[in-house]
């Protein structure tokens, strides 16, 4: 399996490393979360996905769940998932024996997909007042708002 898994990392050009045998830390790279870390462990029948996808919310706790939740409705093989605290996780679990070369680019696939087209509307629901004050914290000192333009629309208040 460790070599399956291996080889499909290697054929989707993904960085990678096996910290442990059998577990694989994947760096997918994205255009609003710029890198999304993803762990394959291989289990006695599972192979089990996890990625980190951002700390629990500042704010609107409620909405923020409530959207992740109706998100999980429609994706395939991962799902958000929270931990003790509060943060939230893309999860998956699929049988050692649908394991495949094809499938582990499927999954990949998936997990860059929901977590960089999800990333803005997660932080503008979760954090935007901490956006808010980072905006203005950056345009005072006359730093670079270049990161920040996803959120300009709320951020900035001369487009208010």
């Amino acid at each position: 399996m460790r070599d399956l898994i291996e080889a499909a990392l290697k054929a989707a050009d993904v960085e990678h490393d096996e910290p442990r045998p059998g577990a694989f830390l994947a760096k997918l790279p994205g255009r609003h979360k710029l890198a999304t870390m993803t762990w394959l462990i291989v289990g006695e029948r599972v192979l089990h996905i996890e990625a980190f996808f951002c700390r629990q919310p500042d704010e609107n706790h409620a909405e923020f769940y409530k959207w992740l939740l109706a998100r999980n409705g429609s994706m395939y093989g991962v799902h958000f998932s929270v931990d003790p605290v509060g943060d939230v996780y893309l999860v998956g679990r699929m049988p050692l024996t649908a394991v495949t070369e094809e499938e582990i680019d499927r999954i990949l696939g998936c997990v860059l997909t929901y977590s960089d087209e999800s990333f803005d509307r997660a932080l503008e629901i979760g954090f935007a007042s901490s956006i808010r004050r980072e905006w203005e914290w950056r345009k005072k000192r006359g730093e670079s708002l270049a990161n920040l333009q996803a959120f300009a629309r709320f951020a900035d208040p001369e487009r208010s």
